[in-house]
């Protein structure tokens, strides 16, 4: 009998011993999941779909574009075939632009120092011009309307496009050039008319006279530039969606590295940029979802129809006030379940902003450093490469068919924390050297800058009137 019950004992303490390994398994399972992402190495490279992939939200939602990746099988500008991009030419022109906003936040606070309804989608496409890795739109122009890809830019306000006649140059453009006498809506604006005043603020130079009509200049930082008449014409976006006397300029001299693309859709805070001249129907408000692969669309979408009701929203911060830019706060970073220990200062002394157009999101030295180490830490187990261009941290995922990777996400004023999506955390040359996306500002006081690869796939609304941002996840679908 008590043998018996020994047996019993021991039964029963095996059971419970073997429960508990079940649990600790399923809570550390549980805990990995919260924690990393698994992830195909293939999906980090273009996918060999010959056909597009358009995005539910742009073909469902009424004032919704696609958007489209510059150099992949969706864009009208390679004729259904992915084109492969320059990497390092990318990344040259992304710290062009870098510069280029770093240079203009100093300017604008006079110091070396920077301080603190209705709805329309477009698809959007990813493009190679005055930044990098920006992404296009198709907008109708004029009457009638002529078809456009536009590059659509957050750190921008004047929309613009090359015209006939052009007077010096015209860069190559895959479209035909839009040619304002075709156009029976198309009209030339003053030059003492208080738009034509405004261009300063909106370009960084003030407009001009040729025979009492309005003459703007803007540049870029890699030295693009545009140089032509501002005008008044129709804008169509969709079918429901059109905007007639909208200002834009019509160029007669421009170069740069646009490649193909006719012009720029300015997407930015100041009163030329397409959402204010918008405001009565959208109320300032335009949300996008940048798509991951250049197989796919992605959405860049006019007013609040559509938009999530899990988006976390964060109020823009002072650090832009008077420029284009839409500022952030950062107040802090967690990788792979850690929380990052950065003091609140290295954030807030330089202030941080939300820019399509940059590919790789720039941080605070010392905030750089902690993201460094302790993504390094948990991805120990990987083979390490040589650097490329301006990101140090590369991995060579040769023989690997999934990899496992730390999440990371932001956490910003307000309580919005924005988990980056598995595609918003490597930029992939090639199997032999994935690279942590993420690159270390040169000084302390250089803003911090999210760019469009932390973007990828989340949902990001950009609320002007409502003085905020806000992010969901999974917004292409």
């Amino acid at each position: 009998m008590s043998i018996n019950r020994n047996l019993l004992n021991i039964i029963i303490i095996l059971c419970v011993c073997l429960n508990l390994g079940c649990n600790e398994g399923a809570q550390e399972k549980e805990r990995k999941e919260v924690e990393f992402h698994t992830i195909q190495v293939s999906s980090l490279f273009p996918s060999s779909l010959s056909s597009c992939v358009l995005s539910p939200r742009a073909s469902k939602t009424k004032s919704s574009l696609h958007v489209t990746h510059r150099h992949g099988t969706c864009s009208r500008l390679n004729n259904g075939k992915a084109t492969s991009p320059d990497h390092i030419n990318i990344l040259k022109l992304d710290q062009a632009r870098v510069n280029s906003i770093h240079s203009k936040l100093s300017k604008k606070l006079g110091t070396d120092r920077v301080r603190e309804s209705q709805s329309t989608d477009l698809p959007a496409k990813d493009g190679s011009t005055f930044g990098s890795g920006n992404y296009v739109v198709t907008v109708g122009i004029g009457t009638p309307k002529h078809d456009l890809s536009l590059i659509f830019d957050t750190g921008s306000d004047l929309t613009w496009t090359q015209c006939e006649p052009c007077v010096k140059t015209c860069y190559s453009q895959k479209e035909p050039i839009f040619n304002p006498s075709s156009s029976s809506s198309y009209y030339n604006v003053s030059c003492s008319s208080a738009a034509c005043g405004s261009l300063s603020s909106a370009t960084g130079n003030a407009g001009s006279c040729s025979a009492s009509t309005c003459v703007y200049g803007i540049q870029y930082g890699d030295q693009s530039f545009s140089v032509g008449f501002l005008a008044k014409e129709k804008f169509t976006l969709t079918s429901s969606d059109v905007f007639d006397g909208v200002y834009f300029g019509c160029g007669e001299d421009n170069q740069g590295l646009f490649k193909g693309v006719a012009g720029l859709l300015g997407l930015g805070r100041d009163n030329l940029s397409f959402p204010s001249q918008t405001a009565t129907a959208y109320n300032k408000v335009f949300s996008y979802c940048l798509p991951s692969s250049a197989s796919y669309t992605g959405h860049l979408t006019f007013g609040s129809a559509g938009i999530s009701r899990s988006v976390k929203f964060t109020p823009i911060s002072t650090i832009t006030e008077g420029t284009s830019f839409y500022g952030l706060d950062i107040v802090g970073i967690t990788v792979g379940g850690q929380k990052l220990a950065i003091p609140s200062t290295v954030f807030s002394t330089p202030g941080a902003l939300i820019d399509s157009g940059t590919v790789i999101t720039r941080l605070p030295p010392k905030a750089y450093a902690a993201l460094r180490n302790a993504f390094k830490a948990k991805m120990s187990k990987y083979p390490t490469t040589s650097a490329v261009s301006i990101l140090d941290t590369c991995f060579d995922l040769s023989g690997y068919k999934t990899v496992t990777i730390p999440k990371v996400s932001f956490s910003f004023s307000g309580g919005a924390a924005v988990e980056l999506g598995s595609k918003g955390i490597f930029y992939a040359f090639k199997i032999s050297q994935v690279c942590l996306a993420f690159a270390g500002n040169s000084d302390d006081s250089n803003a911090a800058i999210f760019g469009n690869v932390q973007q990828q796939t989340l949902e990001v609304v950009y609320d002007g009137a409502g003085g905020r941002v806000g992010f969901a996840p999974n917004g292409c679908s």
